[in-house]
């Protein structure tokens, strides 16, 4: 995988010759009006040195007194990373004008970190690699960089060219889910689930009369012999099976680190945050939902626009799958005046951190409709190691109110499901499938 930018820029004259002309001109000028030779001998040098400065410009070239400067970025490992989930590297910078110039400055920022300046001469700077540690999945910038020269005794500057970078989309680590909690009620056609009304293709439900409309091949010629009524036929009735119609409702408006004390920070430490879990969690579900040929749907609470409706079938999978992988924060706080319209039965997911009311809302709006509603929590465990102690006052406020707001979701019928921890989610995803078969 490789990006690749050619960026034609001018060359500007640097602060630096044009502070030292004049601090030059005035040392000079001071020099006659005080009389004295000492503010000579330092504006001399500053002007002598601006004059070579000027006299050694880039000279005018077949492309005038431009300079191209070529970036490219390779990634070998773009595609598949490595066990770590690190990605190889190359970054490769070359200049061409009429005259080289003496060095290059680069500013290279790699994954999430703060962008780093680095002068280089052209030669080193020609064969730059390294690896980028991965960590989160989703569309991600990998590297970037841009590039601009510098003249002889950094007289003369390039102006900044556009930046290069290369982005790749990381698929989420999809969990195995042996457990696939159902709605209360199955009222699709087709599918691999017993459903409760009578049909073709499920268990063996009951031995009734013969009706207009019954197959003959289901007639139980064993049990119209024991009843020995003359005229009269029984046929074998058994259920019907059926699919479910899921529906995966991603909170993509803010996405939190492990790391509290990164929340607020523009360039956080490498952990796994909120929206991790979260397209791990859709991805998991959906692909175990597809694969029993379930109907499923895929909804993103930060972008309205963003609306799968539920299908089965491989394409649709793919489909979802790539929107799941391509979900970001969007770090909106808009309130939805309706809520999205479900399947009737439906089963709904609600993938959210639960720090605000929206998600919840919505939650029990669903719920009061008849819907199956799971609330998955996505919240990966907090690192309050470097907190001050009015940031863990807000914290545990924060905690606080999170808590009620999932105990007020449960009180309103909605089933919890922790996703972070396999163990404690293996568990929950037993027990909403038992208390379905209860029910």
């Amino acid at each position: 995988m490789s990006t690749r930018t050619e960026t034609r820029t001018g060359w500007t004259l640097s602060p630096a010759l044009a502070g030292a002309v004049v601090v030059g001109v005035v040392a000079v000028i001071a020099s006659f009006v005080m009389t004295r030779v000492e503010p000579a001998l330092v504006g001399a040098p500053l002007l002598l040195t601006a004059a070579i400065g000027w006299d050694r410009r880039p000279r005018r070239g077949s492309a005038g007194d431009d300079i191209v400067v070529h970036a490219s970025v390779d990634s070998e490992g773009a595609a598949h990373p490595a066990a770590d989930g690190s990605t190889a590297l190359a970054v490769s910078i070359r200049s061409d004008a009429s005259q080289h110039p003496d060095a290059l400055q680069l500013r290279l920022s790699l994954g999430g970190s703060a962008p780093v300046d680095a002068v280089l001469t052209p030669r080193t700077a020609a064969a730059i690699s390294g690896e980028v540690p991965v960590v989160h999945s989703g569309r991600q910038r990998v590297a970037a960089v841009a590039a601009r020269a510098i003249g002889p005794d950094a007289a003369w500057v390039g102006t900044p060219g556009d930046e290069v970078s290369v982005e790749r989309v990381v698929r989420p680590r999809r969990a195995p889910v042996r457990s696939l909690p159902l709605p209360a009620r199955l009222l699709g056609l087709t599918g691999q689930h017993i459903s409760t009304r009578p049909g073709d293709g499920g268990e063996f439900r009951d031995i009734d009369l013969f009706h207009p409309g019954d197959r003959l091949r289901r007639i139980d010629w064993r049990a119209t012999a024991r009843a020995g009524r003359t005229g009269e036929l029984y046929v074998r009735r058994t259920t019907a099976t059926s699919d479910a119609a899921v529906h995966l409702v991603v909170d993509a408006r803010d996405d939190l680190s492990a790391i509290v004390a990164d929340w607020s920070r523009a360039f956080p430490r490498p952990a796994i945050s909120s929206l991790d879990l979260a397209r791990e969690a859709a991805s998991s579900l959906a692909f175990a939902y597809a694969a029993d040929g379930d109907r499923v749907g895929f909804d993103d609470l930060g972008e309205s626009r963003r609306v799968l409706p539920p299908r089965a079938g491989a394409r649709h999978r793919e489909r979802m799958l790539r929107e799941i992988e391509l979900t970001t924060a969007t770090g909106t706080t808009f309130q939805r005046v309706r809520s999205p319209r479900l399947s009737p039965g439906s089963i709904v997911y609600v993938l959210s951190t639960f720090l605000d009311d929206q998600p919840s809302t919505l939650a029990l709006t669903w719920r009061s409709a008849g819907h199956r509603v799971i609330a998955v929590d996505v919240l990966p465990a907090r690192d309050a190691r470097d907190l001050t102690s009015r940031e863990r006052l807000a914290l545990r406020t924060i905690e606080l109110e999170r808590r009620l707001r999932l105990q007020q979701l449960q009180a309103g019928g909605v089933e919890m499901l922790p996703w972070e921890d396999a163990a404690a989610r293996e568990a929950g995803l037993r027990a909403l499938t038992a208390g379905r078969r209860r029910r």
